[in-house]
């Protein structure tokens, strides 16, 4: 990839999702020098949004067909489509392009690449973390595709690594409560649909959820739903697997799905190798991107923490049973998480090009 003096040309997959909402949000807050945002419409067909050149702030009518992949710098995938796979293994293909082509650099924000199976050097990305928690080995090489972690892993893997980079933990357990906007648009109308018709003892639909969600808790998904949750839960388990290797005791996990329309909690129990304070797990876990509540302070809720950039974590607590336990309460938005973490990789990859850009000079 080269720099662009004019902006990149950039195409965000699946737009009209929540997610690609939040992206595009993020794009435009970050200052991100787009010179023309292309998109592409999601599985949901909510009404996509056009092709606008930002130069001129102007529409640009275009069929996605009449759309090269080399007409691209950076494509974010933030939802699925029906024709997903094709896309991705055209947009591959610029990896092996020949001549001063840049290839277009592919930031996979739900797991579609890794479901399709598509490119040959996959970097699964956490630069606030990369940079401070460098795993030996990585490879930047010249791959084209990058996948950002899952919100949840990006959290837990803070939290897991400042901690151990203090006090050496022996194990830790995490259970995750999703909300209904991980599946998407379709998930917040089906849990205000179950509230509404259950307060006025109606039928509700389950067609997302397979089973009462509102005023409910599941562990899975009822028979007849998405079977997101399910693939969701592995999908985190491979990802803090892959991630975090053995930088520190990779979690026993569990995903819950809870009656909450945005946002995601962790319920996290670790066990270090000494006896450690609270207080001295506390100030571990405080810094850039982690707030610390106070005991005085009220606990932060998955209500609260909607629009939030940062991980919100409650006081800690030790265990009641075991002298080395204890116990961390987290939230974060994670629309507003997954979508900050993918525009920070565009910046990393921008950040490569520069400086290659600036050796080659001399």
């Amino acid at each position: 990839m080269k720099p662009q003096k004019e902006g990149y040309r950039v195409a965000v997959v699946g737009a009209s999702s929540l997610l690609g909402k939040e992206l595009i949000t993020v794009l435009e807050e970050q200052h991100f020098p787009v010179s023309r945002l292309v998109t592409f419409e999601a599985e949901d067909e909510e009404p996509d949004l056009p092709i606008v050149d930002l130069r001129e702030s102007s529409m640009i009518a275009i069929e996605d067909r009449e759309l090269s992949p080399g007409d691209l710098d950076f494509a974010f995938l933030a939802g699925q489509v029906r024709s997903m796979p094709a896309f991705l293994k055209i947009v591959e293909g610029l990896q092996n392009a020949s001549g001063d082509r840049a290839p277009c650099a592919i930031i996979d924000l739900v797991g579609e690449g890794e479901i399709a199976g598509v490119g040959t050097a996959r970097s699964l990305s956490v630069p606030f973390l990369d940079r401070l928690y460098p795993a030996g080995g990585a490879e930047e090489g010249e791959s084209a595709f990058f996948i950002s972690a899952h919100p949840a892993v990006i959290a837990l893997s803070t939290l897991l690594l400042r901690l151990q980079a203090r006090f050496p933990l022996q194990t830790a357990v995490a259970n995750v409560f999703s909300s209904a906007s991980e599946s998407g648009s379709r998930g917040i109308e089906e849990l205000q649909k179950q509230t509404v018709n259950l307060l006025s003892f109606q039928k509700i639909p389950q067609q997302v959820f397979g089973a009462q969600l509102a005023f409910n808790l599941l562990p899975r998904l009822g028979q007849g739903g998405t079977g997101e949750h399910a693939a969701l839960e592995n999908r985190l388990c491979h990802q803090l697997r892959q991630y975090l290797g053995e930088r520190v005791p990779l979690p026993a996990l569990r995903l819950f799905q809870t009656p909450v329309f945005h946002s995601l909690g962790i319920s996290l129990y670790v066990e270090t190798r000494e006896v450690v304070e609270p207080e001295a797990l506390a100030a571990a876990l405080a810094g850039d991107r982690v707030q610390v509540r106070r005991a005085s302070q009220g606990a932060p809720s998955q209500v609260e923490v909607t629009g939030s950039d940062e991980i919100l974590v409650d006081t800690v607590s030790a265990d009641a049973t075991h002298r080395t336990g204890a116990w961390i309460w987290a939230v974060a938005d994670h629309l507003r998480l997954a979508a900050l973490n993918a525009v920070a990789i565009a910046e990393t990859l921008r950040g490569r090009a520069a400086s290659s850009s600036g050796r080659d000079a001399h």
